[in-house]
């Protein structure tokens, strides 16, 4: 296989962090890492499509990778237009340059795309109904993706994303229950976690397939739990037992953004299309925590 060039957006986020992790000393790519700002990385601003040009055209970009996204669920709610530049406007920016120079593009999006009042693990095929403002600029991005490269484009749905880096569900749990003696957590949220660097492997998975297989999938970790369940894991694998934590609804923590009460998602199509087994969140979660529990 001859290398790859990659164009790797958003990567001081959890899965751009992991991207730079899975790919490190992997001869089979030349990756070009890119955010706003940062060290070591190229600094791109994706809204800019005449920036995103120059660096697909200087580097002869084979394959973009779009992990950068608005992902403030709540703030969304009062600056959907914002939200829409990033996970809309700027993913039809990156598919068109693509397109101009037959490009490829893998792109990252969310179970928020659904209603959430589905009792079974969701399809590709199941009809989207998003229920707040992350949720349709992120469908709105998948939609621009579409129309502009068709099989060209790999959409990947995830859910729960958590990773050492950055903020994310499982670092609070771990700050807030050796801090709190007690927390209530929600049960009526139900889905599965997703560790940045499963989803990262998920990535390498699809752009070294003997194929190119375009389209949609969902990809989170195996397995179904609350977010009550998600917190008492986290806290017995990293040996907190000073915090109580007790299940509570939804409505006694009222958000701004509708959160999906089920999100669960089915995997079957990606681990068929690409031969390859998903691994428990539990198994992933332990080897997350013991990975923060070792740096601190």
């Amino acid at each position: 296989m001859s290398v790859l060039n990659l164009l790797i957006t958003g990567a001081n986020g959890q899965l751009g962090h992991e991207m730079r992790n899975v790919l490190a000393n992997d001869q089979r790519f030349n990756a070009i890492f890119t955010d706003i700002a940062g060290a070591d990385i190229v600094t791109l601003d994706i809204t800019d499509e005449q920036a995103v040009e120059k660096q697909v055209v200087a580097n002869a970009i084979d394959i973009i990778v779009n992990c950068a996204a608005y992902t403030a669920v709540d703030a969304a709610e009062d600056n959907e237009p914002l939200a829409a530049r990033l996970n809309a406007d700027a993913v039809g920016i990156l598919a068109r340059v693509a397109k101009r120079n037959s490009a490829r593009m893998v792109h990252i999006s969310t179970d928020y795309v659904f209603d959430g009042q589905g009792c079974l693990p969701y399809t590709e095929n199941v009809a989207t109904n998003p229920q707040s403002a992350y949720g349709r600029t992120k469908l709105a991005g998948e939609r621009k993706l579409q129309e502009a490269l068709g099989d060209n484009a790999v959409i990947l749905r995830t859910a729960w994303l958590y990773s050492p880096y950055g903020k994310n569900f499982v670092k609070t749990m771990l700050t807030l229950g050796k801090e709190k003696p007690a927390l209530k957590v929600v049960f009526d949220q139900v889905g599965t976690p997703t560790c940045a660097r499963d989803l990262a492997r998920a990535i390498v998975t699809v752009i070294t397939a003997d194929q190119w297989h375009g389209g949609i999938y969902h990809y989170s970790n195996e397995g179904v739990l609350s977010w009550y369940d998600f917190t008492l894991a986290i806290h017995r694998l990293a040996g907190i037992t000073t915090c109580d934590v007790q299940p509570c609804h939804s409505d006694e923590f009222p958000a701004k953004a509708h959160r999906p009460a089920y999100s669960v998602l089915d995997k079957t199509k990606f681990k068929t299309t690409f031969g390859v087994t998903v691994p428990y969140w539990l198994d992933s979660l332990e080897e997350t925590i013991n990975q923060l529990c070792s740096s601190n």
